[in-house]
């Protein structure tokens, strides 16, 4: 059984007889198929799994779809309705959480024609996300290699950072070294700031000009064959203050010992709250917000949460972030972050670079 049947027969489990889904979302049919495309949809039953593309997208679906039949459309609600008859499907399951309104009603119409019920809770949500958050070797590699990408990009662009260079200027070259690197994209629009901006937690980087005693924070990742890599690092520009290095160590220890905690079975809301405790004892607790991690994957933000109300429990395979920050109003920020990957007794860590403070 190839990787892909293995995900489409764990998915089955929650269809019922006569029962099929429909997958629109294009990273979770490239998950169950190999292929990525902008339109289309996946529609699995008890037995056949169907992927419709149009014209455009034909030939190289049949050249790259696993484990699926390729069936090319010229109306897509048309095709979909012709299988769902011919298989005797009597209700699809839907991803509530991703298809719009207007094609919910569409499908809707459509199906009530011929007697088919549409099932839109978070079974299939649900089903996916889980299946999603464990990775496979091949997944892990991925992230991996985007991780090396990003690495290699930023060990180069240290040299570019010195006083009156733009943010975007930064921002700009580290898109290029890591397409140049094998990257097939960024992971998001890359957060490159100075200064007082880095008391942004996503800040937007712009002409604002790096100076000498700046904090440069560098929130970046790349694709590689559909998985993210992310990171961040805060370097000082020539020179750091007592202040900045006070924040910079405590963010440090927050961070390590967040770290510590990480292996299967633990619930990550206890990972949150070993670096949320260190901030706040440090007195500063009201200058960090955001959540201590997220899951990385086909997506740069996807289950398991790392917050204070998370419930996920940690399990071998599961790829997060541990990034814990402080952000200092009009001042400065910083915020340090390593992607990281669940194992039974402890983690791996997929970041190589140092985290001690580096002054450019």
């Amino acid at each position: 059984m190839t990787v892909f049947e293995n995900r489409v027969d764990r998915l089955r489990r929650i269809l019922n007889k006569e029962e099929a889904m429909l997958i629109t979302n294009e990273k979770n049919i490239f998950y169950f198929t190999g292929f990525s495309k902008s339109e289309g949809a996946l529609i699995v039953t008890n037995n056949q799994v169907f992927l419709l593309v149009d014209f455009r997208y034909y030939e190289a679906a049949c050249n790259k779809a696993k484990s699926c039949e390729v069936l090319q459309y010229s109306n897509l609600i048309t095709s979909l309705m012709s299988i769902l008859k011919d298989s005797a499907v009597k209700s699809v399951h839907i991803e509530a959480s991703y298809v719009t309104v207007n094609d919910f009603q569409r499908y809707v119409s459509a199906m009530n024609e011929l007697g088919i019920s549409v099932i839109s809770n978070s079974a299939l949500d649900n089903m996916i996300s889980n299946l999603r958050m464990m990775k496979s070797e091949d997944e892990i590699e991925y992230i991996a290699k985007a991780q090396r990408i990003s690495e290699r990009a930023y060990n180069e662009v240290l040299n570019y950072i010195k006083p009156g260079v733009e943010e975007r200027a930064i921002a700009n070259e580290l898109e290029f070294l890591m397409k140049k690197y094998g990257a097939e994209d960024i992971s998001f629009d890359l957060i490159t700031i100075t200064g007082k901006k880095t008391s942004l937690p996503h800040g937007v980087p712009d002409n604002s000009l790096i100076a000498a005693g700046d904090f440069f924070t560098m929130d970046i990742g790349a694709i590689f064959n559909g998985y993210h890599s992310d990171m961040t690092r805060t370097v000082a520009v020539r020179e750091c203050s007592d202040k900045q290095r006070e924040i910079y160590d405590i963010v440090l220890n927050a961070q390590k010992s967040a770290l510590k905690l990480v292996k299967s079975g633990v619930e990550s809301y206890k990972v949150d709250k070993m670096a949320r405790d260190i901030i706040e004892e440090a007195g500063y607790g009201d200058c960090f917000g955001h959540s201590t991690g997220h899951g990385v994957g086909l997506d740069i933000h996807e289950n398991p949460t790392v917050s204070p109300k998370s419930s996920y429990i940690l399990s071998d395979g599961m790829v997060i972030t541990i990034e814990p920050g402080i952000y200092l109003n009009n001042q400065f920020g910083v915020r340090i972050e390593d992607m990281i990957l669940v194992q039974l007794d402890t983690y791996h860590n997929f970041a190589t670079l140092s985290k001690e403070l580096i002054i450019v």
